[in-house]
């Protein structure tokens, strides 16, 4: 940190308050964005953080002049959590930074237009990132993580004010995303819920009046909880919305879609060209695609141990997982094809011995016992047509259509 005079520190922090009360007056709301986002690190509010450390006294300058102390409250707690945050007190710079929040939601509340949204979008945002940081703190000194729960609490409140008539409402979808990026970080995802009905059912919404960017994040985060809940047909539409409106130029976000887009398309049995994955360094999926096209439940297996941590972490291995009866299916057709080559009257029955001789090959060792527990899953779950004809250990094909395409449908529907 440089040397600060105390007349230079004085010099900042006036000029600062007069910026902050003639965006408030001017209603000049992407100043006062750039006066609140601490996470940017900018220049401008790191010299002034340091000013505030060297000129220990800001009240007195805001007491002092009417123009001022008409918002001292928030800035006092806001001048407070920037002092915080600048020396690395981030428990500190979040408690005040609280308080500086419910003080500047209470001033948005009587504001008649909507104006400051983009500034209340900032609020929120830096809410969320530097009570993670706090609870990181937290953490780190051996105490429970709080802080986080607390800004969900918070933003609930910020929720309840967008949630009425008016133009402020639009604001609603972007805080109801930030909640979710709070509930996902907590593990907390079934409190979504209650906000997403609240966007869904109440009338007072009109969801295609919300900003596009929200509407893609909204979509996102709802399609990923479709995938959890195994809603494969919503988890489609909702992530397809999310890609297709994305913004091309957002390939982390485009990545981020398909990271879960993916494992719903297989699971309905749409496969991704190669160039997809090759584009957006999707590398993780390509073996479990070529293990579906292939019939090889070894290969399925090996990326699946492979990629373990990443699928669990993501929260999709066990929709990859569930892949295998889709593969069982591949592999069934290609002893099917080569039967018919070989001997084309009998294509149509297939001996359990063959299927388990195909199964070995793959070092996958099974007995004729669990062949059949496979063969009866997969005709249950309608991916093969035909029945098993337990004595003669054979499983009789349909001679119509014997594996069934899903055409966009979860297996067994």
């Amino acid at each position: 940190m440089a040397y600060v005079s105390m007349g230079e520190a004085h010099r900042r922090i006036t000029e600062y308050l007069s910026r902050f009360c003639d965006a408030v007056s001017y209603q000049d709301s992407s100043t006062l964005c750039r006066l609140l986002s601490f996470s940017s690190n900018s220049p401008s509010l790191l010299s002034i953080a340091d000013a505030l450390n060297v000129f220990q006294d800001a009240g007195s300058l805001i007491r002092q002049s009417d123009k001022f102390s008409e918002y001292g409250e928030i800035l006092a707690h806001l001048f407070r959590s920037l002092q915080s945050y600048r020396v690395g007190n981030l428990v500190e710079a979040y408690l005040a930074f609280e308080k500086f929040a419910n003080a500047f939601v209470q001033e948005f509340r009587n504001w008649e237009s909507a104006w400051a949204l983009e500034a209340l979008y900032v609020v929120c945002y830096e809410i969320r990132v530097l009570a993670e940081k706090a609870d990181k703190e937290l953490t780190i000194n051996g105490k429970s993580p709080e802080k986080l729960k607390a800004a969900g609490s918070l933003l609930m409140k910020v929720f309840g004010v967008l949630a009425g008539k008016g133009p402020k409402r639009v604001g609603a979808l972007y805080v109801t995303c930030q909640l979710f990026k709070t509930y996902f970080k907590l593990g907390t995802v079934n409190l979504c819920r209650s906000v997403i009905r609240s966007i869904e059912t109440a009338r007072i919404f009109d969801f295609e009046e919300f900003p596009r960017r929200d509407k893609v994040t909204y979509m996102y985060y709802t399609g990923r909880l479709e995938v959890f809940n195994e809603n494969f047909p919503a988890a489609d539409t909702k992530l397809s919305y999310a890609l297709q409106y994305c913004n091309p130029k957002r390939e982390r976000n485009i990545r981020m879609i398909l990271k879960y887009l993916i494992p719903v398309k297989l699971s309905i049995g749409i496969i991704p060209k190669d160039e997809l994955l090759q584009n957006y360094n999707l590398h993780e999926y390509k073996k479990i695609v070529q293990a579906l096209k292939k019939g090889d439940l070894r290969l399925l297996r090996h990326a699946l141990q492979e990629h373990e941590d990443r699928f669990l972490r993501s929260g999709v291995y066990l929709v990859l997982e569930k892949l295998e009866l889709q593969v069982y299916q591949r592999l069934m057709k290609k002893i099917y094809i080569i039967q018919k080559q070989s001997d084309p009257g009998r294509a149509h029955q297939l001996k359990l011995e063959v299927i388990a001789k195909a199964l070995r090959w793959l070092e996958m060792d099974m007995d004729l016992d669990e062949v059949e527990c496979i063969m009866t899953i997969l005709i249950y779950k309608n991916l093969v047509k035909g029945y098993l004809a337990h004595k003669s250990k054979v499983v009789v094909l349909s001679k119509q259509d014997p594996f069934p395409k899903l055409n966009g449908k979860p297996v067994g529907s």
